[in-house]
């Protein structure tokens, strides 16, 4: 069956029952129909969460299609609630680009799934769309602004970078021309579209705490600067009240369900190679604050997802995890063992272990956080039991946790041996979280810190536009923001070509956007996509509906 077949014959509990599974009555949550709702912040209690043991979900480098981080996170839940531990898995929501594009969704696979996956995948509670709208919102009141001829803080058009959004793959809206028309359609100029789970309001949102700071980091949005080169934030047009009011709702985290009837919080969603690719703090709070374990994941690899998790996330809000799950595939092995794509179904341990230094590395990174691992390895019904073995003799050699998982196949049943070895993880104790670098080092310090200590780069250069962005930094007082660099996901290097564990290259620093109401800095390095765009066949070819409603062809 495909997931969207599992998910169909799966009969939800109605969402009253799985608060009740949080402890949690049933007037106070906000329902959105029988199997959404909505959690209020006042439910977050740090007396609580502070007890919880928090497991972050990450990966080795990922081939094209994602390696399963979180179909391990909801199957690692389910165990860990059928070995009797209290758990709640937190996810990211997913974007409707890659459900219509070339990925599909992000509610799990096969029987680790959380559902209703239609309604997930789709519009769920409306909070991209809210997403959407603050951000179009501060695009309007800048436009405005240089068009108005009375209320006009003097916006130099020429240096406002900030696009608008929208929750779809259009390659063609990346650059455009705006304002044509005459005097009356606004004053023309570049600008463009992202996608929203690329927008600065979706990272804001992530790792805001409450309601007043996420209203503080909407003014400290940073536009551009006046014709007399005085800095603009989004404060000076008075745009952070209204922004937050489209926002009030989306806030609040989603209450769903795994295919098993246990909770899920699923909440914000921005992507892990431009931004820092995990769930809202609220929600991770959230689930702490009501579970005994929190399973939660990161984009991407764990030189992405995971660094940033760690560095970011972890140290503006206060997080300590227990426990790294890296997941591994034996496909995603074989690829960086030199395999194409077209043959990675077929056996060939030869190639695993040429593609394990991938693994090893990201081992060793999150080591370097003193942070205890644990491989996972997802399991597909092409693996050979000579190639899973082969991990495992890996992991021995470097005493190293694993457990084979077969959540997609076999759900929580699946996870029982990597839920055991993860509460054994825990129950040693061992971890003790230390970030990688200190936010008040120098942005060059932070960015070389990572490259170096993460990626494995041997230096660090800047094109000139970079060096032009570090001086306008410092003179604006953001220098003491942590780095999220943007980098592609393929490769630990900045080169997607460069698989496996490369050594002795070079990582380049092409600019450096100021995300000042998020609270971090994003050095681009390579070819980075805001505004993806479709393949030849696209997902959404597949996807319809029915005189019933019956929906059909989302995976």
């Amino acid at each position: 069956m495909t997931d969207l077949d599992i998910a169909k014959k799966a009969t939800p509990l109605h969402i009253t029952e799985i608060a009740k599974k949080l402890g949690i009555q049933s007037d106070k949550i906000e329902l959105y129909g029988k199997h959404k709702a909505k959690l209020p912040l006042s439910l977050i209690d740090k007396s609580k969460s502070d007890q919880s043991n928090l497991i972050l979900v990450s990966a080795i480098s990922p081939t094209p299609a994602g390696e399963g981080k979180t179909t391990i996170s909801i199957g690692l839940s389910e165990g860990l609630n059928q070995v009797g531990k209290k758990t709640t898995v937190v996810l990211r929501e997913p974007s409707l680009g890659p459900v219509f594009g070339i990925k599909g969704g992000a509610t799990g696979g096969g029987y680790a799934q959380v559902i209703p996956m239609e309604d997930i995948n789709l519009h769920f509670t409306g909070d991209f769309s809210a997403i959407e709208k603050a951000h179009n919102l501060l695009s309007a009141l800048i436009d405005n602004n240089i068009q108005s001829k009375t209320n006009t803080l003097g916006i130099d058009a020429r240096t406002v970078a900030w696009k608008r959004v929208m929750d779809v793959n259009d390659r063609s809206l990346r650059n455009i021309i705006i304002g044509l028309g005459g005097t009356g359609s606004g004053i023309p100029r570049e600008s463009g579209f992202d996608i929203t789970a690329a927008s600065e309001i979706m990272a804001i949102l992530c790792l805001s705490n409450n309601l007043t700071d996420l209203k503080t980091r909407l003014g400290n949005i940073f536009v551009g600067y006046t014709i007399d080169k005085k800095p603009i934030y989004a404060r000076d047009l008075k745009a952070e009240g209204a922004m937050t009011v489209l926002l009030k709702d989306a806030i609040k985290p989603n209450l769903v369900q795994t295919l098993e009837g246990n909770p899920a919080i699923i909440h914000g969603g921005p992507f892990a190679n431009i931004a820092q690719g995990t769930n809202t703090v609220i929600a991770t709070k959230m689930g702490m604050s009501l579970s005994d374990y929190t399973v939660t994941e990161a984009g991407f690899g764990a030189d992405l997802g995971a660094e940033k998790f760690l560095d970011i996330k972890c140290q503006s809000a206060g997080l300590k995890p227990k426990v790294v799950v890296i997941t591994a595939t034996i496909r995603a092995l074989k690829y960086h063992g030199g395999v194409s794509l077209d043959d990675l179904k077929t056996p060939n341990v030869t190639a695993i272990k040429k593609g394990l230094p991938n693994l090893e590395k990201h081992l060793e990174n999150i080591l370097q956080f003193q942070l205890t691992p644990v491989i996972a390895i997802n399991k597909f019904i092409t693996d050979s039991d000579e190639e899973i073995e082969a991990i495992k003799a890996f992991a021995k050699s470097k005493g190293v946790r694993v457990a084979l998982a077969e959540v997609w196949a076999k759900g929580g049943k699946g996870a029982i041996e990597l839920a055991k070895e993860v509460v054994a993880a825990v129950e040693e104790n061992k971890s003790n979280f230390t970030p990688l670098y200190n936010w008040e080092s120098n942005v060059q310090s932070k960015i070389e810190t990572i490259a170096t200590k993460i990626y494995g780069a041997a230096k660090v250069e800047y094109a000139s536009r970079a060096k032009l962005d570090l001086k306008k930094i410092s003179n604006l007082g953001l220098d003491q923001l942590p780095v999220c660099i943007a980098k592609t996901q393929k490769s630990l290097s900045d080169n997607p070509a460069l698989l496996g564990r490369p050594t002795g290259f070079t990582i380049t620093v092409r600019e450096i956007e100021i995300a000042a109401g998020a609270g971090f800095l994003v050095p681009i390095t390579g070819d980075m996509m805001r505004m993806p765009g479709l393949p030849a066949h696209p997902a959404s070819e597949n996807i319809d509906i029915d005189e019933n409603g019956t929906i059909t062809g989302l995976f």
